[in-house]
Formats: structure tokens, sequence, C-alpha cells
């Protein structure tokens, strides 16, 4: 039966071979025929073949395209949509293209983009604030249940920054960040549409658990800035952030109260798709820092690591949780103070205080490429801590009879917490290039911690004793976070101590005509000074 079957086999494919019943006879006919083919002269793979004795392998594919068809081809309309979009993604345009010879460069035109895309993105946190009661009527729930898509759109966020941030140091950033943009800009459309409140706070989580663009851009821009250049391109995206922040909320309530509170959803839907557009233009091709790849468990481990053994990322954590703190329960509790006595002021005019941020967002690059960029950086964090200090205490004494009191202190606190976080950013991106982005995950959600801290203690001491008892749990935050700056020196490499000397000025910095020799020791010592960062020798001298 066996030999009848195969027998039918081979008649099938209209062999005139004889019947091969045992495996050693098989491989001798195999030989024998492979001996006659090249004795005849027969044709290669790469000849043409004689019609109808074409041969096809699974899954092979001719130098024109033909062939049987591949995975992608022979699967469904999903998956080749899915494949084609992820393929485009993939895609650079040539200038993009990374060439390891003429690395790309951080140009201004660049930053200002990577500053655009912070304040587009985290926009996407802050538009739902103001329009809470308008949410509340269309979907019919209270103020109560309308205020949880704040709270779970910041949920989100928190969940991305220990989730999401770390792939940064993994995956190529180009990519990574399209991918993230392009889904957030698509499930954005369901909070344009949607009817159903549950659904519109699934999706709110969600769309706070992608947008985390900003914080993959400001270690890329870290890395790429040149020494003398840092803490300057690290302020245009900083205050980018602040942008966002600020325009979400006064447009969203501007949007509002004129047209129909969608109308803001609609706008952020088409400001994500223009971003994306001139991201993929534009954004360079940056390769993986870590190309052989990581554990992702090992990975969220080593966060935790890294703050526990490098003593400059635990001192800014410290400080950014204390700065964080001071700046959320000014802001929550501001409004209770200028709606009763003295003032009664209604909340249109409350909101306009927001505005005073402004300030901060001009004078920040300014500081940043005049002063800080010349200064050690440890010096420019006790700046801000003490401006901040300064306008607390303001704040404090004047808050209660004068309203320049609490405008004093919202201009001084913006502008001192921009300039510490500016410094202290450029100092922790410096201690581990191959893990930036689990150094700013850390950094991250030590400031978050501050600042559901600051709401939480602001409201509940304001509502024990007033304006002076929030502004005093302030006060004393600001006298830890400077105690904690004053513990190490700028080039200590222990937890405690000034080993190393102390300076105002940065001698890392080329001179004005730097020589080609000298180049390299600038850019080889030019991450050696900060918040007590390793310290190397040093050549090149500050410039007049």
């Amino acid at each position: 039966m066996r030999e009848d079957d195969e027998k039918d086999a081979i008649r099938r494919v209209g062999s005139n071979r004889a019947p091969v019943t045992d495996t050693r006879d098989l491989k001798s006919t195999s030989e024998l025929e492979t001996a006659s083919d090249e004795e005849a002269g027969s044709w290669s793979p790469d000849d043409e073949r004689p019609a109808g004795s074409e041969r096809r392998d699974i899954g092979s594919v001719d130098p024109n395209g033909a062939g049987r068809a591949d995975a992608a081809t022979t699967a469904g309309p999903r998956t080749r949509v899915w494949h084609g979009v992820c393929s485009l993604l993939m895609w650079s345009p040539k200038a993009c293209r990374y060439d390891p010879d003429n690395p790309p460069r951080l140009s201004l035109g660049l930053n200002i983009l990577f500053g655009a895309a912070a304040m587009v993105t985290v926009a996407n946190l802050y538009y739902n604030q103001p329009i809470l009661n308008r949410i509340a009527e269309t979907f019919g729930v209270s103020f109560e249940q309308s205020s949880t898509i704040a709270t779970l759109t910041q949920a989100g966020y928190a969940a991305g920054l220990l989730l999401i941030c770390p792939l940064g140091d993994v995956f190529p950033r180009r990519p990574f960040i399209l991918c993230l943009i392009a889904f957030t800009a698509t499930i954005w459309l369901a909070l344009c549409l949607s009817t159903s409140f549950n659904l519109f706070r699934g999706i709110s989580f969600v769309a706070g658990f992608t947008t985390v663009t900003p914080q993959l851009m400001l270690p890329l821009v870290g890395e790429l800035a040149p020494p003398h250049r840092k803490a300057t391109s690290m302020s245009i995206v900083v205050c980018g952030l602040a942008l966002g922040m600020l325009v979400a909320r006064v447009l969203s309530g501007i949007v509002a109260n004129y047209t129909d509170w969608r109308n803001i959803y609609w706008v952020g839907f088409a400001l994500q798709w223009t971003l994306l557009t001139l991201l993929f233009l534009f954004l360079p091709d940056y390769p993986s820092k870590n190309p052989d790849g990581l554990n992702y468990i090992h990975m969220l481990w080593t966060i935790a690591k890294l703050t526990v053994t490098k003593p400059a990322l635990l001192q800014t954590c410290i400080i950014a949780f204390c700065m964080s703190a001071v700046f959320t329960s000014y802001w929550t509790t501001l409004s209770f103070l200028l709606s009763s006595a003295p003032y009664f002021y209604p909340p249109i005019v409350i909101g306009l205080f927001g505005l005073i941020g402004i300030f901060a967002i001009c004078c920040g690059p300014v500081y940043s490429r005049f002063i800080m960029d010349k200064l050690v950086y440890h010096n420019s964090v006790v700046i801000g801590v003490a401006l901040t200090m300064v306008g607390v205490s303001i704040g404090l004494s004047t808050g209660t009879f004068t309203v320049a009191g609490p405008i004093l202190q919202a201009m001084l606190n913006d502008f001192g917490n921009q300039v510490s976080t500016i410094a202290m950013r450029t100092v922790i991106y410096r201690i581990d290039p191959k893990a930036s982005n689990r150094i700013n995950t850390a950094y991250m959600l030590a400031a978050f911690s501050g600042q559901l801290t600051g709401t939480a203690a602001g409201n509940r001491l304001y509502a024990q004793g007033g304006w002076r008892y929030s502004e005093g749990l302030s006060l004393g935050l600001l006298g830890f976070a400077l105690l904690v700056t004053l513990a190490r020196g700028p080039k200590e490499t222990g937890w405690v101590g000034w080993g190393g000397g102390w300076g105002f000025w940065r001698d890392d910095l080329p001179p004005r005509k730097p020589e080609v020799a000298a180049t390299a020791d600038v850019e080889a010592t030019a991450d050696s000074h900060g918040l007590g960062v390793p310290v190397e020798e040093t050549k090149g001298a500050r410039p007049k």
C-alpha cells in the first residue's frame, strides 16, 4: 500500500523517475541527477527557466517583486494597514537619516521644534481642567464625578512616566516619539466625539498615559546640546512645557466660554497632527543608546537603584520634591485667598493670575543664555531656591492685606522654580548618558510626588489656619531644600561634603577661539561639573 501511494505521487508530478523506497536510494538518485545536470550544463536559479517549469519556494520573492506574497501581503486588511502605518513611521526622510560620520547637531530651529512639541503635547493634560463643569452638564453627571477626568488624566501621565519613559533608553527616539504622538492623536478623536462618560474617562487616562513626549525630549536635548549651550537649550524646552500648561488652561476657558467645549478638543486634535507632520519631516533619526536591549523589569529596577547609588540624583530629587510641593501649594491655595476677604475676586480674575507665568517664560531663556551657562550649575540651584524663599516670605507677610504680595510671590516662585529646574536637569542627564531617560523618570516621579503632597498638605493647612499656615509649610520646605543643596558641593562625589573645592564660574568651557586639539579635551570633560558629578581634569579657560 505504501509503495502504491508513492507511485501515485510520482505520477501526479509527471516524473519519469523510478520510485524510491529507501533513503539510500533517494540519496544516490539525487546525486546522479545533480551530476547529470552539471554535465549537461543545466540552468542556474539566476537563468531564465523554461516555460511551465517555474519553481518557487515558500515566502520567496523574485528581484522584480513577483513571486509568492509574504506574510504581510497574505494577511487581512487590518494587518496590512497596521503594517503600512508602522513602516511609514519607521521610514525617515533622507535629510533626517543618521550618519555616524556626520551626526545631526542641535540647531536653534530644531531646538525650537522640540520646545513646540513639549508645549503641544503637555497641553493635552490641562485642556479639561477649566471646563469640568461644562463636561458635567453635557454628560449629566455631578461635578465630583466630572473632576475624576482631570484626576485620571494626571494618573495616566504618572503611569506613563514610570512605564513608558524608561523605554527611551532602548528604542530609537524618532520612531518611538512618532508612534506615541500618532497613537495619542488617533485616540484623541474619541474625546471629540464620545457620548459615553465612562468611555470619555477611560480615553482620558490612556491619552495621559501616552502623553510623555516632553519627558523624552528633555533627555534628548540634554544629550545633544553643546557643553556651552546646555542650559540655554534646556530652557527652551522647559519654557515650552510651562507655556503649554498656561496656554491650555487659558485657551480652554476662552473657547468653552464662547463655543461648545468640545471645540477645544478639536483644536488639540489638529495641533497634534500638525506636530506629528513637522516631527516626521524634521526630527533626526538618532540611534538607540542601548542597541543590545535591556530587560524591562531590570530596567525599572535600575530606576530605584540609580536613585540610591547616585548622590547627585538623590540630591536633585529631594530638591525637586520640595520645589514642586511649594509651587502647587501656592497655586492651589491662592484661589481660596483671592476669593475671600479682603479681595472677593470673581473666578475670571483669579484665572488671570496664571498669566503671571509669562514673566518666568520670558526670563528663563535669557537668564540661561547669559548667566547660567557660565556659572557652576550648583550655584543656579541655590539662586533658584533663594529667589523662591524671598517670594514666599513676601507673600507670607503681605498676602492677607495687599494683592501686590501674591503677585510678587507668583513672579519669584515661577522664576526661581524654572531656574532650579533647568540647572538640575542639566546636571542629572550627565550622570549616566546611557540611562538618561531612567534618570529623568526618577526625577519626574519625585517632582510629581511633590506636587501631590503640596496640593494635599496646602489645602489641609489652609483649612486649619488660613494663608499663613500654608505659606509656613512652603517656607519650611524651601529651608530644607536649601540645606540639601548646600550639603554637597558642586565637585563632591560622595554623599556629603565639599570635596574638590568651590567655584562660582565654570572652568570647563572652551576659550573663544578653541584649537582643534583643545576641542576634544573640552568635549571629554564638559560633563564633569555640576551637583557632584565626578570631576576629571579639565582644560580650557572660562571666557571673559
